[in-house]
Order: structure tokens, then sequence, then C-alpha cells
């Protein structure tokens, strides 16, 4: 049989034991549903097929819940401002006060009095910002700033405004619909990237245009990439106030984001953008309001999300809490998936453009740095522009993973588990850092290395989906984490769990490379699902034979 011959076979073979186990997986969720319904915490009645509805996740019940009027209020807005924006011929000082009127109204139904405290803390940090700019230590205080008032705003919950005067105490009664505090997450990184792109400003730029045109595909096809769209010097009158006010309150990417650099957005307001066509952006709805009709399929027939928060896994067989895992592990990313694409479609019409969220199916991550980059993809390129290259980029990878986690875990809550996870996620990343270097320089060497860096990739890609599936489905019974770890330990070091090893490493070494890129993609993906379709499948069959 010839290679190419022996290629499509097995590729073939995979792809049909891919979709084996889908059927299969569908079929045991489907059986696991309906036996436990009853028991499970947060099912609401549904209107698909007289079935209950999966809404135990808080976020998106609230999402959810609050779409229509949501999508009412972008309808509004836009029409507005694009309304305004052509009839006037308004550039970016113009349409800057258009956001901020809209903007300033979207923020008082949210926040009501506590608008206040946004507000004011943006102030103080845009008087840090253009006073000290020059200074030596700026850097240091900006970021001391907002630091500090990130973990103020969680110690104090957003503040009572009886701490500041037994008169202002009434305000308390009119804190709003949202918790200022929360959003204000993203309020902080939009500070610091406003403070850090003023700064630079005022320096000399070793970015290079031209020769970034000639190597960038994206630009080369007539386009402007994002990396051009942030690194493009602007005049100092572009950091105005009105400008700054407007990039922290601009109400499509204001609760969810996604994040943009401040030259980004600044950039675009002044001239919308042209990488989308009125026909790619509606079909970009299209397919949002599609993958809404597939979540809500996925809430009806398969509640993963209410085992996980039920507790009920603990008296599930090995396998089923697999399944559990790996549908809650696809639940919340398709949930981010939607919530995320709706604002930055949102923002796509009104026209400026942001990274993509999630460029990545969960499933197309095959190890923690790949994970890392394409589930919060916006905030990744954040974290690299303002972080990790102002530390010392790839020269201090190793110790730069760990103060970048600290922050990460900062930044979404002020608790320990948080941050025993962040120091966690490093831990693991420092063998995958150093095994990839390994891996890398000895596939260069010999024409095996070709063959053993796929095996690793497939081997890592299950390894790593599978450790995904187990956190994302006990995430909720977190502080149960001796019972989770005594029943990961017990399975690894039974001889079903060398069985189910010895049968994943075995399957992987009949592989043979495969020379184009865009056939290796599916083929990678198909690979790591099949070595988690025998981690488990292996497993439940020796069980029942046992």
């Amino acid at each position: 049989m010839s290679n190419s011959s022996w290629k499509r076979w097995e590729f073939l073979f995979i792809i049909l034991y891919a979709l084996a186990f889908f059927f299969v997986f569908i079929r045991w969720s489907l059986q696991l549903s309906h036996d436990h319904s009853r028991s499970l915490y947060g099912l609401r009645p549904g209107w698909m097929s007289n079935r209950l509805n999966d809404l135990s996740d808080a976020q998106w019940r609230n999402f959810r819940g609050n779409l229509p009027i949501l999508t009412l209020v972008m309808c509004f807005f836009t029409f507005v401002a694009n309304i305004l924006r052509y009839h006037y011929c308004l550039k970016g000082r113009g349409m800057s006060f258009i956001w901020i009127i809209l903007s300033l109204c979207y923020l008082s139904y949210l926040h009501e009095a506590c608008v206040i405290f946004v507000l004011s803390i943006a102030s103080a940090n845009y008087f840090i910002v253009k006073t000290f700019a020059r200074s030596p230590y700026y850097m240091s205080m900006l970021w001391i700033f907002n630091i500090t008032f990130l973990i103020l705003n969680r110690v104090y919950e957003g503040y009572s405004f009886s701490l500041f005067g037994g008169c202002l105490a009434f305000l308390d009664n009119y804190r709003g619909t949202f918790r200022w505090h929360i959003c204000f997450n993203l309020v902080v990184l939009r500070m610091i990237s406003y403070g850090c792109d003023y700064h630079w400003s005022n320096k000399l730029t070793h970015f290079d245009q031209k020769k970034h045109m000639l190597r960038c595909h994206f630009c080369s096809s007539g386009r402007t990439c994002y990396h051009v769209l942030q690194e493009r010097s602007m005049q100092n009158d572009k950091y105005s106030f009105n400008m700054y006010v407007c990039y922290l309150t601009y109400a499509p990417l204001y609760i969810a984001g996604p994040i943009v650099s401040f030259n980004a957005f600044a950039t675009q307001l002044d001239a919308p953008q042209k990488n989308y066509s009125v026909g790619q952006i509606a079909w970009y709805g299209l397919r949002w309001i599609l993958s809404l009709l597939l979540m809500e399929t996925v809430t009806h027939f398969f509640y993963y999300n209410a085992f996980a928060i039920s507790g009920l896994w603990r008296q599930l067989s090995p396998f089923e809490v697999f399944i559990i895992g790996y549908g809650v592990l696809n639940f919340m990313w398709l949930k981010f998936f939607l919530i995320w694409r709706y604002f930055r479609f949102w923002s796509l019409i009104g026209g400026i453009e942001t990274p993509e969220n999630m460029p990545k199916c969960i499933n197309n991550c095959y190890n923690l740095e790949g994970f890392w980059k394409n589930w919060h993809a916006s905030f990744n390129k954040w974290l690299v522009r303002y972080m990790y290259i102002p530390l010392g980029g790839s020269q201090r990878k190793l110790l730069n993973v760990w103060v970048i986690f600290t922050f990460v875990a900062i930044w979404h809550d002020l608790e320990w588990k948080l941050l025993s996870w962040a120091w966690l996620t490093c831990l693991f990343f420092i063998p995958e850092i150093l095994v990839k270097s390994s891996v890398n320089s000895f596939q260069l060497k010999c024409a095996a290395g070709m063959f053993i860096h796929r095996e690793l990739s497939a081997i890592a890609g299950a390894v790593t989906i599978t450790c995904l599936m187990f956190y994302a489905g006990c995430k909720p019974c977190w502080l149960c984490y001796r019972t989770i770890g005594h029943k990961l330990v017990d399975f690894t070091i039974s001889s079903e769990g060398w069985y189910v090893n010895c049968t994943s490493v075995c399957s992987s070494s009949t592989s043979i490379y495969l020379q184009e890129p865009s056939v290796l993609l599916m083929y990678r993906n198909a690979r790591s699902v099949c070595l988690v379709c025998i981690i488990l499948c292996c497993n439940q069959a020796y069980v029942s034979h046992s």
C-alpha cells in the first residue's frame, strides 16, 4: 500500500471513529439527562419539544433573559450613531461626543448613582497619565494605581455612599441593576491601555509598517490587521479627555468586551473599519443566530451544567463523569462564544473591529498555551502587549508566566482559590515550555522528529482536553477537591488506568505525517478526539468486562 493511500485510509478511520464516539456520547448524554432530570437544580420549563431547559448557569440565564431589551438598545444606539456620522460627516472627535452621550445613558441605567464611582476613578487615572507620563516612575505609578483600585473595589464590594458622609447614604438605594465594580475590571484594562499607549506615543517606535506590510498576509490583501491598528502612532490631540471617556464607556464593549487597545479604538472611531463588508457583517450575525439555536438545543436536551452544580457527578461512574465534564467544557465555550460574539457584532456595526475572543473551538487546543491564546484571545493580546513584552518577552518566559497569571487571578476575583489555580497553571506551564522547546529542536535534527512531534502533539491534546473536562465538570464543587483528587488518582493507578494509557499510546503509534496544513489541522483535531475516546471508551469496556 502506498504512503498516500495509507494516509487516506488512516484519516478516514479516525473520522469514522470520532463520529462513532459522538454518536455514543450523545446517546449516553440523553440517557443521563432523562434519568436524573428530577434531581437536578436550575431546570426551567422550555419551549422545545416540551422539554425542560437547563438555565442553571446564572451568567447565561441573565444574558439570555435580557437579550430582547439588549437587542433593542443595540439597534437604537447603532442607528443613531451611524445616522449622525454619515449625515454630518463626523470623525473621531464628533463621534466620541455622540458615543459618550449614548454610553452614559447606558451606564446610568446599569449603575444609576454608581456611575459617579466609575467617572471619579477614571478621572483620577487621566490626571496621573497626563501629569506624570514623562516621569521615569510613571509605569509603576500607573500599575499601582489601577491594581490598588482593582483590589479595593472588591474588598469594599463597590463602596457604600455612606462611607463618604451620611448625607450621601440615600444614594445607596440607587445602585442600578448591574454591579459597577464587576464591569470595572474591564475599565481597568482600558485605563492601563490608554496610559501605556499615551506614554509610548512620546517615544520613538520600533514598528516598521512597510516591513510588516510585506510579511503580513492579512495586510498584503488590502486589509488592515489589528497589530497595525494598535502600533500605529497618533497625534497627541487624539489622547483627549473626551476620547478617553468614550473609550472607557463605549457601550457595545462595556459589559463583556472584547478588549481592544486605545490606539486601535481611536483609529477606527476616526475612520470606521473596512475589513468587514455589510454582507460579511450580516453573515456574521446570521451565524450567531444559528449558534444561539444550537445552544438552545444543547440546554434543552443535555443538562451538563445542572449535573455539575447539583453535585450528582459524585454518584456517577468514571465514564459518566468524563461525559459530564466534556459536556460542561463545550457548554462553557459555547456560552462565552455567544456572549462575546454578540458584543463584537454590535461593535462591528458601529464601525469598531475588535479581536475575536474565540477564534478556535475548545477541542482544537492541544496544549495549555494554545488553550489560553484561544479562550479569551483579546485579553491574551492585551497581556502580551502591556505585560509580557514590557517584562522581557520570551527571554524571561519562565518568570513572566508567574507574574502574568497572578495578575489574571487578581483581575478575575480576589479569592485564594483563584490564586492557587493561577500558580498551579504556572507549574503546568513550565514543563510544557521545556518539552516544546526540546521537541522542536529534536524535530529539526532528524527525520523521525516530525513523526514523534506529531504523536506527542496528539497525546498532549488528548491529555489537555481530558484535564479540562475534569476541571470543568467539577469546578462548581471546588471545595470537594479531595474527593475529586482521590477519584482521579485511584483511576490513574488502577489496572484500568494503566490499560487505558497503554491503549492510547499504542493507538497513536500507527499514524503517518500529513504535509498539507489544512488537512493537518483537521487531522490533529480528530486524533485528539479519538485519543480522548479511547481513554473513555476503553475504560468503560474494561470495567464492564471485569
